[in-house]
């Protein structure tokens, strides 16, 4: 797990680097932005982690297979960075003792 944390760690920094490019049209309180991926797609909660002084978060429906990835600012404002479909759940592997990435 701790080998993965750096990969997390920089692709999180470039979903809040892209956040402006969609803040524009993407963003909204954060109640608002939850009940509309739980309530139009049925997506869920799958994860949740910190990048800077935000909040970053996966949303995915294992139904329809779509997936959204939220960012939320400190004033609870989210911003949709990412979506897609073909959402698929995998369980953690652990990797053998002096793997390599």
């Amino acid at each position: 797990m701790r080998r993965l944390f750096p990969i997390f760690t920089i692709l999180v920094g470039l979903l809040l680097m892209a956040a402006p490019a969609f803040a524009q049209q993407n963003c909204a309180p954060r109640d608002h932005v939850i009940l509309r991926l739980t309530t139009l797609y049925g997506e869920v909660r799958r994860g949740v982690g910190l990048g800077g002084d935000s909040i970053v978060e996966i949303y995915a429906s294992e139904a329809t297979g779509t997936w959204t990835i939220v960012v939320t600012n400190t004033q609870g404002i989210s911003c949709l960075v990412a979506a897609g479909q073909a959402w698929e759940a995998v369980a953690p592997v652990a990797l053998p003792e002096g793997d390599p990435l």
